[in-house]
């Protein structure tokens, strides 16, 4: 055997610029990109809902000399309301990892990474479950042939039509609110799917790069944005064999989303975000170290307390099964 070998000529260290972590970027959730965020400083409030019948009836008359004017009004709801839940997760940080830890490891900068990746994981799977499922006007699902009421061919399937399913969504929505959906929710597989959709090819062909992206897609279907939620999950319970999904898959949300929070204009959804707590941003969150003395510790803890809320069920159509 050669001397010296490999072995003596090189000790085995940690790597100073790699580490693998699965950190998923913050745009691929979707919760803080659909509507407005509306800043409270109480948990839980109420909110005013005008009657949406008393602005579209056609109650002006003509009016004879000397006569009074025809007049009415308008009712106001302040039953509803929000309640601002606060959701929460810590690491703890303890003196040995702190002062063993070699490069390219840290321990506090990465435990409050680790924090937050837990809260929007939360966030995104709440916002899905009152959102993108059957709590809208409009429900809506794909079928493989034949479609009825309420249903449309599988946009995955020869024959579809997505632009002209889009197109009849958009007039449910707009010839019963006035208002034009302007936000197009799309599950990354459908996206995947209509990058091989000749209905959507034959349209985009003479575009100048003929490439499918959310942006040619918004354009397309003549929306302001396309918004795909790309976040996934492991449902998995700790050390046990993976089982890492979409939390959006298959299904689509066409709705009308204001640009803020208004009280001219309806909105599909608001997100409440408390702030009234000390050190809160404008989506109601905050991370916090502090010590653990009897941990010989230091704690990173991260709070969020918001409520996706569905405000106009009649201002969205949703789609299951698309594909």
């Amino acid at each position: 055997m050669a001397l010296p070998t490999a072995g003596d000529v090189h000790v085995s260290s940690l790597l100073t610029n790699v580490a693998v972590s699965y950190i998923q970027r913050a745009k691929n959730f979707a919760a803080d990109q659909v509507f407005p965020i509306v800043p409270v400083e109480k948990q839980s409030d109420r909110y005013v809902v005008i009657d949406k019948s008393d602005w579209f009836r056609d109650e002006a008359a003509e009016r004879a000399p000397g006569t009074e004017s025809a007049g009415g009004g308008y009712d106001v709801d302040t039953t509803p309301s929000y309640f601002c839940r606060k959701y929460a997760f810590h690491k703890d940080v303890d003196d040995e990892m702190r002062t063993n830890a070699d490069a390219p490891l840290t321990p506090d900068k990465t435990a409050a990474r680790f924090v937050t990746q837990k809260l929007l994981i939360k966030r995104e799977r709440i916002w899905a479950s009152s959102f993108m499922d059957e709590v809208w006007g409009n429900n809506l699902k794909g079928i493989a042939s034949s479609p009825g009421a309420g249903e449309f061919i599988k946009w995955s399937l020869s024959g579809s039509k997505p632009v002209k399913n889009v197109e009849a969504w958009k007039e449910l929505i707009e010839s019963t609110t006035g208002y034009m959906p302007n936000v197009l929710v799309m599950a990354p597989d459908i996206l995947a799917v209509l990058k091989d959709n000749s209905d959507i090819l034959d349209r985009i062909k003479y575009t100048q790069r003929g490439i499918i992206t959310p942006e040619i897609l918004a354009s397309l279907f003549d929306v302001e944005k396309v918004v795909i939620p790309r976040g996934v999950i492991d449902t998995a319970a700790k050390r046990a064999a993976s089982a890492v999904s979409r939390i959006v898959a298959g299904k689509i949300l066409l709705c009308y989303a204001a640009s803020e929070p208004s009280i001219e204009e309806p909105s599909a959804g608001y997100i409440f975000a408390w702030r009234g707590l000390l050190g809160s941003s404008a989506y109601g969150n905050r991370v916090k170290k502090f010590r653990m003395e009897e941990l010989e510790s230091d704690r990173v803890e991260g709070e969020m307390a918001f409520d996706a809320k569905l405000i106009a069920p009649d201002l969205g159509v949703y789609a299951s099964s698309v594909i």
